[in-house]
Order: structure tokens, then C-alpha cells, then sequence
């Protein structure tokens, strides 16, 4: 695929807000956000619904205007540039497309309107349904093609006039999982050999783990954490961050300290979390010379500084290529254990049995209360 971005002088990154606050009425929906997308780079704005996320992508889209703050496109002040004006195009998750048309009457609309001339307008059409693989389609309505063929359309058309930045709301939202995740595939497949800026909105965390160059999580019209996807994974800002995107075992105040063995906040992934015999957490010795496990402590760290517990399986969820297990452990407190389905599990993997547990205590990940 050879579609570029449009050639133009660029002086600062792709998008940059400055402090920008959006209103409405009573309800601040984004607050004072500070945010830079790099220009090429595939960013991700994740966060539940409520959150702010897709009132950010339509300001920077200029759909709505900012209270206050700054938004620049490639070192350009356009707060108040109408959308028409902004080197931008918004994919949305209903498609929008013109039913009566075809599909590279479709495409070629953006360009029809500029009044690009018929040849110039039919061969970019043409180049980009070869983009995204639907080069074949071009006479065909939007009624005679698939969930994921309409959307690929509707990439085509935003592609056509190569904008500088791509905004994708909810893309895929509407398709099935299987179609959701060969899409997610070619996405970014797409964005990295055409080199524009894409900038996603979702709620879907798998989504934007997948996709993403960095993400950045927002709750509440703020942005909690910007990073890679390992580090927002592996390494959460808050607590909001790391119960929100993927699964964790969040420990708080006694909790804390019966599992985790210190006083905090903690996030464990449930994948890193092993289940062994239990006569074998049993076993595991504490390390010598220190008071690895107290009166209030219900698991202990051993020599080679793995945390140890038997506790009683309480739920089994076999959720494909993983099984999910719900621990309860003495005292009360509950683990979430994700195991892969490759070998054999213990014989007391049954419900209401008994099982060791074993983590590295450096997976026991402090975040902010």
C-alpha cells in the first residue's frame, strides 16, 4: 500500500492539547488535559463509557469546541478552525455511508466535493480500496457488503484524501468478535505502511493492548496514565488503571498485608499467579533470619522470593484458551487465577478442592490507593 499522508511543513507533533477543558453546562467532561501524539504513531484513547474519551477525539476533530486550552495539529493552533479546515478525518463506528451510492461513489465523495477531476478522483479511489483490499467492490452498494467490508470501506474513504491524522471512533464496535480481531490486525497492519497518525477511541482494553503504540487511559474527563501498552499493563499508575485494563487481583489494607506480606495497594496479575499441589506450597520454607510470615500473614515468601498459600477453589471458568479460578484463602481474602490450557492441572484443580498458590512477590505491583 503506497497511500502517504498529505505532504505538508510540519513543526510540532500530530496533535497537542494544552490544558483543554471541555463544558457542558453543569458537566465537565474533560478537565485541564495535557496530551502529545507523535506524528506516525498509532495512539489510543481508552476509557469506560462516560469517561471523556470521545468528547477528546471530537474536539481535537473540531466537531465541538474547548472551554478552554489549546489544540494544535502539527505545530498549528486550530481551536477555533472549523473541521472542514482541519488536516483530519473521523472514521465512526456506524460507517456512515451513503446507501444510494457505490462503493467508490463512497470513497471518491470527499474528493467529488473538492472538485478533484474525474480521473485524479477514480484512480485515488481506486488506490485506496487496493489500501484496504477491496479493490474488487468498487461497483457494489454498501447493502451488498459485510459488517467488516463496510468498514474497510469506510477506511478507504477517510484514506482518499490523505489527511495528516486519522480519528477512529468506535470503529469496530459493531462486528463480531472474530471479524473485531482480524480488523484489529489489519488496522494496524494499515497504519503502519500508509504512516499517518491514527488516534482510536475505545473502551475495549484487548483493543487497544493490541493496536496501540501508547494508550492513554481516561476516567473521568482526566487522563490517569499515558504509556506503552507493556507499561500501562505491567506497570499501572493507579488503581483505576490497573482494574481496568486487563484483570487483576487488586490488594488493599489487611488484604495487603496477609497476601502480600507489607501494608499498600497492590495489583497481581492473575496469569502470574501458578497453581501447584498444595503439599507443596506447604512445603516451601520461609526465608531464614527474617519474619517473612506474621500472625496476620495467611501466605510466605520463600528463599528464592516466591509468595506461597493454600487456599480452596471456589469457582472454575473455562474461558477457551485459559481457565479461570476463584481462590478463597484463609482470613477470607480471594485470588483470580488465570491458567493457559496446555498441561495438566494439579489433582485438586476441582471445584472445592484444595490448591497451593505461588507468585514472585515482584509481581505483587505497588499503584497508588
Amino acid at each position: 500500500m503506497q497511500t502517504q499522508a498529505r505532504a505538508t511543513t510540519r513543526t510540532g507533533p500530530a496533535v497537542r492539547l494544552e490544558a483543554v477543558t471541555k463544558d457542558f453546562g453543569t458537566v465537565r467532561a474533560v478537565d485541564a488535559v495535557d496530551l502529545t501524539v507523535h506524528e506516525g504513531e498509532f495512539f489510543t484513547l481508552l476509557g469506560p463509557s462516560g469517561s471523556g474519551k470521545t468528547t477528546l477525539l471530537r474536539l481535537v476533530a473540531g466537531f465541538e469546541q474547548p472551554t478552554g486550552g489549546r489544540i494544535e495539529l502539527a505545530g498549528d493552533d486550530v481551536t477555533g478552525t472549523p473541521p472542514n479546515r482541519r488536516d483530519v478525518h473521523t472514521v465512526f463506528q456506524d460507517y456512515a455511508l451513503f446507501p444510494q451510492m457505490s462503493v467508490e461513489q463512497n470513497v471518491a465523495y470527499a474528493l467529488t466535493v473538492r472538485g478533484v477531476r474525474k480521473a485524479e478522483r477514480l484512480a485515488r479511489a481506486h488506490e485506496a480500496l487496493t489500501t484496504v483490499r477491496l479493490d474488487g467492490f468498487a461497483a457494489r452498494r454498501p447493502a451488498e457488503l459485510s459488517g467488516g467490508q463496510r468498514q474497510r470501506v469506510a477506511l478507504a474513504r477517510a484514506l482518499v484524501d490523505r489527511p495528516a491524522v486519522l480519528l477512529l471512533d468506535e470503529p469496530l464496535g459493531a462486528l463480531d468478535l472474530a471479524l473485531r480481531q482480524e480488523m484489529q490486525t489489519e488496522l494496524k497492519e494499515l497504519q503502519r505502511t500508509t504512516g499517518i497518525t491514527f488516534l482510536l477511541v475505545t473502551h475495549d482494553q484487548d483493543e487497544a493492548l493490541t493496536m496501540s503504540d501508547r494508550i492513554a487511559v481516561v476516567r473521568d474527563g482526566r487522563i490517569e496514565q499515558t504509556g506503552p501498552p507493556v507499561e500501562v499493563y505491567e506497570r499501572p499508575a493507579t488503581a483505576f488503571v490497573a482494574g481496568f485494563v486487563g484483570t487483576t487481583n487488586l490488594l488493599r489494607g489487611e488484604a495487603a498485608v496477609r497476601v502480600v506480606g507489607r501494608p499498600g495497594t497492590y495489583s497481581i496479575r492473575p496469569e502470574r499467579i501458578l497453581l501447584t499441589d498444595p503439599a507443596e506450597a506447604s512445603a516451601r520454607e520461609p526465608a531464614e533470619g527474617s519474619a517473612r510470615q506474621s500472625a496476620e500473614s495467611s501466605a510466605e515468601t520463600s528463599a528464592d522470593g516466591r509468595r506461597t498459600v493454600t487456599g480452596r477453589i471456589t469457582d472454575i471458568v473455562h474461558a477457551g484458551a485459559h481457565t479461570r479460578f476463584t481462590v478463597m484463602l484463609p482470613y477470607g481474602d480471594r485470588l483470580i487465577v488465570h491458567r493457559q490450557n496446555l498441561t495438566g492441572l494439579p489433582e485438586s484443580a476441582r471445584p472445592d478442592g484444595e490448591i497451593g498458590l505461588s507468585w514472585d512477590e515482584r509481581d505483587a505491583f505497588p499503584v497508588p490507593s
